[in-house]
């Protein structure tokens, strides 16, 4: 169903047609980056976090990683990642599926530097087989994000 809360949430601006929805999984990073017919480190991938017991996602770029002590210093916590069971609940959609696009009320949205060296990348689109492929100034506009960040460590 959150595909279709991506889709409506896109028609707000005319992009709705661009949502793939791929006939077979592309619920991780190799198997979005298959399936799409691209390089693993341009799916942008949405990680969501607990930060003062409110939910946090950071989209950043397939290959690269959470870097402890920038994660740290960005949010003066540990990183501590939500459990599987309560993402859908939280976030909205389930997890393979999770996007910054028609999230729930409440959770902020970063984006990583990780994902700037990309003209375009592709991140999810509420389903754990559906994506879009968005250049970096629609990713900001339509994630809402909060911001760019510095957090990551790449492979």
């Amino acid at each position: 169903m959150s595909v279709e809360n991506v889709r409506h949430y896109f028609e707000q601006f005319g992009i709705s047609q661009r949502i793939v929805e791929l006939p077979e999984s592309s619920a991780t990073v190799a198997m979005a980056a298959h399936a799409l017919h691209t390089q693993p480190e341009r799916i942008a991938k949405s990680l969501t976090f607990a930060v003062a017991d409110k939910p946090v996602m950071v989209v950043m770029a397939g290959d690269a990683r959470i870097a402890n002590p920038k994660f740290k210093a960005q949010f003066q916590v540990k990183a501590r990642m939500l459990p599987r069971e309560q993402v859908e609940s939280l976030i909205g959609q389930p997890v393979g599926g999770v996007c910054p696009f028609a999230v729930k009320a409440g959770v902020a949205i970063y984006l990583d530097q990780s994902l700037r060296r990309f003209q375009t990348v592709f991140p999810a689109a509420g389903s754990t087989n559906s994506a879009i492929e968005l250049s970096l100034p629609e990713l900001e506009q339509y994630s809402q994000a909060k911001g760019w960040i510095d957090i990551a460590k790449t492979a």
